[in-house]
């Protein structure tokens, strides 16, 4: 499983930079998916903190059953491979 999460890392961003190349409309794709998974990444986080804080329950406690929430991670997952596309495009622009 180790090793499929570090290949897909890798040919991802990858495969994202050549979708961006040959159709250029999937930039538009890719940028409104990542605004819209930071809106829900950040929603479920700061309603997750909001609960533990209303039940005055302790944090590390209750602040892992996030990480079950899989909403939560696809969007988490799609930022952690737009972040690595976007620093493919930033760093081949600067040459």
């Amino acid at each position: 499983m180790g090793l499929l999460i570090i290949i897909g890392s890798i040919v991802s961003p990858l495969g994202m930079f050549i979708s961006r190349t040959y159709w250029p409309k999937s930039k538009t794709l890719m940028n409104s998916l990542a605004i819209l998974s930071a809106l829900v990444f950040g929603n479920i986080s700061s309603l997750a903190i909001h609960e533990v804080i209303e039940d005055n329950t302790v944090f590390m406690t209750n602040i892992h059953g996030l990480f079950l929430n899989p909403f939560f991670l696809m969007t988490g997952a799609y930022l952690g491979v737009y972040l690595l596309y976007r620093l493919i495009v930033w760093a081949l622009d600067e040459f």
